[in-house]
Formats: C-alpha cells, sequence, structure tokens
C-alpha cells in the first residue's frame, strides 16, 4: 500500500491533510465532505489525535478508474478482464512466496488499541471500528483471508461481525467445537490489491493466491509469532477468537443505514507489529471504497455465471444500488428467451442481488439514463419480467423481512428479427446538415 501511496502522491492523485484533526467524527467528517464533492482520489491525514507517528488513510481504492489502472485495464473492461483471472490463480503467477522478515516487524510489542488513530465514525456508531482490516486465520491446512468490521471494546479486544455461512464462521465454530481458540493476523494497510482479493469470494484458502494471479506476481506471506502467515502490512494485530461474546453495533452499513446489534464473537489481541510510520487504512462505511469492495467482487462471478447461458458482454452494479443491490447485464441476444435465463444466473451467482436489468450491446450499462431508456422503449411489462417471491436475499436491505424479499428481472433488449427493426434509434450526428 505505502507504493501505491507514493506512486499516487507522485503523480499528484494524493489528497493531503496536514493539520491535526479528531479520530472521532472529524477525520470521516472531512473524507465524507470531500466524496461528496466527487472526490475519487485517496485522502491522506498526517496527523490524527496528535499522534505523528501513524498517520491515517481513507479511499486507497475508492474508484473504479483506480482499480482499473492498478490492473493495467480500462473502467469499462474491468469487470470483462476480471472475470478471465483464475479465481485459484495458475501455475505462473497464483501463487504464494513465504518469507521471514518483513518490514512489518520494524516494531513489536503488546498490542494496544489505544496507539492507533482508529476512527469513530458516525455519531449513532456503537463505538470506534477498524473497517480496513484483513482477518487471516487458518484451520486444518487451509487459510481463510477476509475482510470483517472489528468494533474496539477496550486497548486489547475486538468485536468481529462474522457472517454465518462465511468461511470465518465455520472456522470459528468448527475451532470452538474441538475445544480451540482460533488464532487469527488483522493486517491493515495491505497492497490494494490483497483488499480486493480478501473482499472476493473464491475457492477455500485461495484468496492469496487470487491476489497474486491479480498482481501477475506471488504475494508475499510471513508468520507471526502464533503461527498465523499474513501479508506485509502496515499494522498487524495478533490474536486468537475464543468463545466469549460481547454486542456489536449500531455500525453503518454498505446502505447507509444501521445494521442491528449483535452479540458477535471477541478477538483478544497478544501482540501488535507495525511499521515506525504506519500508516492506518479507515474505510468509511457506506463510502465509495466499502461499496467498491463489496460489490466489485460480485460483477465477474456473474459474468462468468451469465456467460454460461448467454453471450455477455459486460456486468456493472450500479451506483443507485449501492454497488450491491441492482445490476445491468448487457449481452448479445442471440435467441429469444436467454435475456430470462441471463437473469436467473445473476441472482444464483450474486445471492444478494434484487433487481437486474437486462440490456442490448447499444445500451451504456454505465449510463443510468440509457439504462431508463431501455426499459422504457423495449420493456413489455406483461411478458418481460421475472419475478422470484420470497427469496433469501440481503440482511442489509431495510425493507427485507426476515431475510426475505421479492427479486426483480426486467428484460430490456430489443426482439430479433423483422420486429427489432422498430426499435432501431437514430445516430445524432454533430453538425449534421
Amino acid at each position: 500500500m505505502r507504493e501505491f501511496k507514493d506512486r499516487m502522491a507522485k503523480e499528484g492523485k494524493l489528497i493531503e491533510i496536514e493539520r491535526e484533526v479528531s479520530s472521532k467524527y472529524e477525520v470521516a467528517d472531512i473524507y465524507a465532505e470531500l466524496e461528496r464533492k466527487g472526490n475519487i482520489l485517496p485522502v491522506l491525514f498526517h496527523s490524527v489525535d496528535g499522534m505523528h507517528n501513524v498517520k491515517v488513510i481513507m479511499n486507497v481504492v475508492g474508484g473504479r478508474e483506480i482499480l482499473a489502472e492498478l490492473l493495467g485495464t480500462s473502467y469499462a473492461e474491468l469487470t470483462p478482464f476480471m472475470a478471465k483471472i483464475p479465481e485459484a490463480g495458475n501455475n505462473n503467477d497464483g501463487k504464494v512466496k513465504m518469507v521471514e522478515d518483513s518490514a512489518t516487524k520494524e516494531v513489536v510489542g503488546e498490542p494496544n488499541l489505544n496507539e492507533l488513530p482508529i476512527l469513530t465514525h458516525f455519531r449513532g456508531d456503537g463505538g470506534a471500528y477498524i473497517t480496513g482490516g484483513v482477518v487471516v486465520a487458518e484451520s486444518d491446512g487451509v487459510m481463510n483471508a477476509s475482510i470483517h468490521r472489528l468494533m474496539v471494546l477496550d486497548d486489547k479486544r475486538l468485536a468481529a461481525r462474522l457472517v454465518p455461512s462465511r468461511h470465518l464462521y465455520k472456522m470459528h465454530r468448527e475451532a470452538i467445537e474441538r475445544g480451540e481458540d482460533l488464532k487469527v493476523g488483522i493486517a491493515i494497510g495491505v497492497d490494494p490489491l490483497v483488499l480486493l482479493a480478501a473482499s472476493t469470494r473464491v475457492p477455500p484458502g485461495k484468496e492469496f493466491d487470487y491476489a497474486s494471479a491479480l498482481k501477475k506476481e506471488p504475494v508475499e506471506l510471513f508468520k507471526l509469532a502464533n503461527g498465523v502467515a499474513v501479508p506485509h502490512a502496515e499494522i498487524v494485530l495478533e490474536g486468537y477468537i475464543g468463545e466469549t461474546r460481547a454486542k456489536e453495533g449500531p455500525f453503518i452499513d454498505i446502505t447507509g443505514t444501521y445494521d442491528q446489534i449483535r452479540e458477535e464473537p471477541v478477538i483478544t489481541l497478544t501482540r501488535m507489529y507495525r511499521r515506525r510510520d504506519a500508516i492506518y487504512h479507515a474505510i468509511l462505511p457506506s463510502g465509495a471504497e466499502h461499496k467498491l469492495l463489496m460489490g466489485v467482487p460480485y460483477e465477474p462471478l456473474m459474468f462468468r455465471a451469465v456467460e454460461r447461458v448467454a453471450r455477455v458482454k459486460n456486468v456493472f452494479l450500479t451506483e443507485g444500488g449501492c454497488c450491491y443491490l441492482h445490476a445491468v447485464v448487457q449481452i448479445k441476444k442471440e435467441k429469444e428467451g436467454e435475456p430470462k435465463n441471463a437473469i436467473i444466473a445473476a441472482f444464483a451467482a450474486h445471492p444478494s442481488l434484487k433487481r437486474v436489468v437486462v440490456v442490448d450491446e447499444d445500451i451504456d450499462i454505465f449510463n443510468p439514463d440509457d439504462v431508463e431508456y431501455a426499459i422504457a422503449t423495449r420493456v413489455r411489462w406483461d411478458e418481460d419480467v421475472v419475478a422470484l417471491r420470497n427469496a433469501k436475499g440481503s440482511s442489509l436491505d431495510p425493507s427485507s423481512k426476515n431475510g426475505l424479499t421479492t427479486k426483480f428481472g426486467i428484460d430490456a433488449t430489443k426482439e430479433l428479427g423483422e420486429a427489432g427493426k422498430a426499435y432501431k434509434r437514430v445516430v445524432r450526428i454533430k453538425n449534421q446538415k
């Protein structure tokens, strides 16, 4: 991440806040205002709570443009490009490399969360939250790396939101059933592509292999004192998840609304590692970076799923749908009925998806007005709609009831053959005479 930050600074793409600010609301307020004004660049705070040896960075990968640049592709081709990268890596660039040492070990000592500028983002929050930490654990020889919100309980304990059915939740449950604690490492301030990989649903234990494939070079891991292998980072917290639980929340999630308070497992910290001049990475809840990391990893999954039933051209999770709940799928239609198959495939690939619109190649899927045009001119509501009632949706959707919702698919494609000629659009030529 530090190399990325330095490169962005050299290119004039890093916003720097020199004055002293508070971790309680002020950092989040300043950053949120920049985002409201359209900023997509990383923001570095030099002095938070008077700490001069630990800076704060936000919005490391808050825009599709930056992510596309990191991957060596374009904004429009981001999803098709990612869909071609093997989720489990490959023999050439999908393997990790174990190393003995790391700059992360420059300062090693007893854990004390008070030494870090951990942010309290909103005035209704349950407390200060670590939001950019990659939690790494290993069980039965299988590793997991994933991002979880972590609420500060005191200087050595965190409450971790572990979602049922996810890999880390299962690993913790199985460890407790064996009468063991689950050892973990929490890496904060990692390579942006490692962060993306940790946000992606890949085969069990393949997050770092996938990150290596994204980077086109092996990701380096080093072992903590508790045996957990983590990537190079600005800060690493070592600890374990035991049987103890604590109230976690309220927390603003991706929809900009508060998620409920739950009893969640407690992480007890045993050691802290960091760079001497560490940079703490904070992700604003419901901000652009949060939405990108939550949503974009699902786009290649949907692309590959739709590819099995139609000639898919692109997939986009819309900003109005929180980059998570609403999608547009673009296909080259060859047979009637393909759009409905594409709808079902998209819902299967992204279970939290609530609405999907399937459009033709001539529609700009990144332009909401163009997508609405397709709906307005190409949809017969009694023929072109798929409704799935009482389907399992997202717990983050405030309109869902007991996790159930109605999912809605719209076939906004033109008819094929002679009937399709009625949908031909006039292309206006500039300065036409």
